[in-house]
């Protein structure tokens, strides 16, 4: 009640839009966790359906392995279920400036300054997506099947992603767990970058580990077509952020920029991982996989040069986590171009 206490009195000293915004953030997550119940105890009702209960002892497999092998936290997150009335645990809403490819941040009590801010309802995300649209920002609207409370509270397992697949549900554990290790206020490309990189060598180690070397040979190919996903969204990024920076008229920004999007929105790469995305590509929706995608190269070669021991890559992202936010950028860029610059 204390950390529900000191959320609400920051409503008191927000602006009526942001208690707006808070007090659905709240009640949005306070229903979530009385839908909540204990996997064990749910494993043991015998009302509980049979593809449920083969779900949550498998979902508790991963749980485990995670603290095991992983070393993520062993605490009381992703061992109880809540059952959600809708596809999506909330929906994020990105925006960006229309000759700018930096998305435009929101600050909270909890959380610091994010790329994005959550709605538990769609409708209110596409309301928020049109008010922004309606002052000349891109918006990009995309749904969350699951969130971190970074610690604050027990998270649980959703009906949003339960059924997903056996690699995809252990991607997304570890992945949130990953934001219990470390976490820095004010920067999310770290932030999800790090837990991408955390996510993608649990998931090989899991599979490694139960003798699943098909289904690894399929989540190697899944992720090099993620990043040649991500390559291509960089490489139209580059070129956006040059014609951004040319002294032209805005009108003729606009055309290019135009084109720029038509042209990735027609490239069968785009259309196989994005072509269901509403309103099609645009500078909010390339700011916001590159929160996911930007540094995930950096982490994965640091975790190389500590020789995959993630207690040891841990406490080197701990290191950086501590630097000034350029100086933690500048480090990781380094790491891209191969440059040694790991604090030890």
């Amino acid at each position: 009640m204390k950390r529900l206490s000191a959320l609400l009195l920051a409503l008191v000293l927000a602006g009526c839009e942001s208690v707006s915004y808070y007090a659905q953030a709240v009640g949005g997550h306070m229903d979530l966790r009385t839908r909540a119940r204990p996997v064990n105890e749910l494993l043991a009702d015998p009302q509980t359906a049979v593809d449920l209960r083969e779900r949550l002892a498998f979902a508790q497999s991963v749980r485990e392995f995670a603290s095991r092998k992983l070393g993520l936290p062993d605490n009381g997150s992703y061992r109880s279920y809540a059952q959600l009335d809708r596809p999506y645990a909330v929906w994020n809403v990105v925006v960006a400036g229309e000759f700018s490819l930096e998305a435009i941040e929101s600050c909270f009590p909890v959380a610091g300054c994010v790329t994005y801010r959550g709605y538990y309802s769609r409708e209110d995300a596409e309301r928020d997506a049109t008010h922004a649209r309606d002052r000349g920002l891109d918006a990009f609207v995309y749904g969350v099947p699951a969130y971190s409370t970074l610690g604050m509270f027990d998270d649980p397992l959703l009906s949003t992603f339960i059924r997903w697949g056996d690699a995809e549900v252990a991607r997304l554990v570890f992945h949130e767990l990953a934001h219990h290790v470390v976490y820095v206020k004010g920067d999310t490309a770290f932030n999800e970058s790090f837990a991408v990189a955390v996510e993608r060598e649990g998931v090989r180690r899991w599979l490694a580990s139960t003798g699943r070397s098909s289904e690894l040979a399929k989540f190697l190919q899944t992720r090099e077509r993620e990043r040649e996903f991500a390559r291509l969204l960089e490489a139209t990024r580059s070129r956006l952020e040059a014609l951004y920076r040319m002294p032209l008229p805005p009108e003729e920004k606009r055309a290019r920029k135009r084109a720029e999007f038509d042209k990735l929105a027609a490239n069968p790469v785009y259309k196989r991982h994005a072509g269901g995305y509403l309103g099609g590509p645009n500078n909010a929706l390339l700011a916001a996989f590159a929160s996911y995608s930007q540094l995930v190269p950096a982490f994965e070669r640091t975790l190389a040069d500590a020789k995959g021991d993630l207690g040891v890559f841990y406490e080197r992202v701990r290191a950086m986590s501590k630097l000034d936010k350029d100086e933690r950028t500048r480090r990781l860029e380094a790491q891209v171009s191969g440059v040694s610059t790991t604090l030890r």
